[in-house]
């Protein structure tokens, strides 16, 4: 599938801000599903913008505006295509107790997406979901997938119900969220199973209407955010990934555009920074996600 996407940040402030900083993973990845033709970045007030890949493989924008300003507007436009993935061959062959050896003998190369992060913990409830949902007998892939499954039954999608900070032990106690709730419960879970997992921002084309009008039929529904999804990659034996999206219950397919990825949810946020002169903010961000012919 071929998308234009448009992703507008814009930052307001109560007064002037004398000086901002900022950063920004708004460039989506490139990957043997995902063919990235253009991307560009508008920044107003104009200024320059350096680019590297920081430590886990994204691309960040980092610039600085020195000058007084009442807004920052920052507008990234994206022509890419994407195909379907497959579900990597390790994933039907290799039990979970095979896996675990695998990646205890890999420790040095996963460890950040073995262990507790900032944004995740892992305490006695996931460790007890891991022992309840990954039986050592068990292919790891069916197991990642019924994981997958478990979250998107056992808990609902509520907009609002939470924020950037809501810690996953609220989480599993009230069972609501959004997806990057949904994610980081997950990515704990597997790695309270000593089973790799890492975050992953992207977007996730919601509206179906266009296909429903070509197939004669209404295909599968997808949910999240109109700003951005998020979704989870397992680790799986000989360095494959699997996405899996527990918000919706599937295999991360043609209709999820990868962004950024790390260990949680602050390692890919698409804008962050600081600013000076002022005391309060306002930001609003908008998305719009184009399927082309």
């Amino acid at each position: 599938m071929r998308f234009n996407i448009h992703h507008r940040t814009h930052y307001r402030y109560a007064g002037e801000a004398s000086e901002s900083f900022m950063e920004a993973r708004l460039r989506p990845a490139e990957t043997p599903f995902q063919n990235v033709h253009t991307h560009r970045l508008e920044i107003e007030p104009v200024c320059k913008v350096n680019e590297y890949v920081d430590y886990f493989g994204n691309t960040v924008h980092n610039f600085s505006i020195i000058r007084r300003h009442g807004e920052l507007l920052i507008d990234s436009f994206a022509e890419l295509e994407t195909a379907s993935k497959t579900t990597p061959a390790a994933g039907s062959k290799v039990t979970v107790s095979e896996a675990r050896q695998i990646f205890r003998s890999e420790k040095l190369r996963l460890y950040e997406f073995l262990h507790p992060s900032p944004a995740i913990a892992l305490d006695a409830e996931t460790h007890a979901a891991a022992k309840r949902l990954f039986s050592s007998r068990a292919k790891i892939g069916r197991a990642a997938l019924d994981l997958n499954e478990w979250i998107h039954d056992e808990f609902k999608y509520v907009s609002g119900s939470t924020g950037i900070d809501t810690p996953i032990a609220t989480v599993m106690t009230t069972r609501q969220g959004v997806c990057q709730d949904f994610a980081q419960v997950m990515i704990a879970i597997l790695r309270s199973a000593e089973i790799p997992a890492r975050y992953v921002v992207g977007y996730i084309e919601t509206d179906s209407q266009r296909e429903a009008a070509k197939s004669g039929r209404k295909p599968k529904k997808l949910i999240g955010a109109a700003e951005s999804h998020a979704w989870v990659e397992v680790g799986l034996p000989g360095g494959e990934w699997l996405p899996l999206d527990p918000t919706n219950n599937c295999v991360a397919g043609e209709r999820h555009v990868k962004m950024a990825s790390g260990r949680d949810y602050l390692d890919c946020t698409p804008t962050k920074g600081v600013f000076k002169g002022t005391t309060t903010q306002a930001l609003t961000v908008s998305v719009k996600m184009e399927r082309q012919p």
